[in-house]
């Protein structure tokens, strides 16, 4: 299973989740969408999903602090206890023993942040 974790701010638009998914990842489409619960009701993201004809897996606070990740963005940490939404999340929604195939890119506009992660699922 290939999941796209995404961390965003509010305001992001449907073109920045596309860039930085763009810049994170090459493959066929992902399995997935992930972010962090509470961020699964974004318009933006919503159209996404839409357009890949996938689901969004809101991960818990408690999953999203429990995921090792390769970045350490100091907002990212004092926001959700997780160096990286995007990584936690894509770990996180991908099962036990996931690992991260693309770690966090970030969109030209810096509104939005993918990261990739391969595993067997939750």
């Amino acid at each position: 299973m290939i999941v796209a974790g995404f961390g965003f701010r509010a305001s992001a638009g449907l073109d920045s989740l596309r860039a930085a998914l763009g810049l994170a990842y090459s493959g066929p489409d992902p399995d997935l969408l992930a972010t962090a619960a509470g961020k699964e009701h974004s318009i933006a993201l919503q159209a996404l999903a839409d357009e890949m004809g996938l689901n969004i897996h809101a991960v818990p606070p408690q999953r999203l602090r429990a995921q090792t990740t390769l970045t350490r963005s100091p907002p990212s940490q004092a926001a959700h206890g997780t160096g990286s939404v995007a990584e936690a999340a894509a770990l996180a929604a991908a099962g036990p023993g996931a690992r991260l195939i693309a770690a966090r890119h970030i969109s030209p506009d810096r509104m939005a942040s993918c990261a990739i992660a391969e595993g067997d699922g939750q």
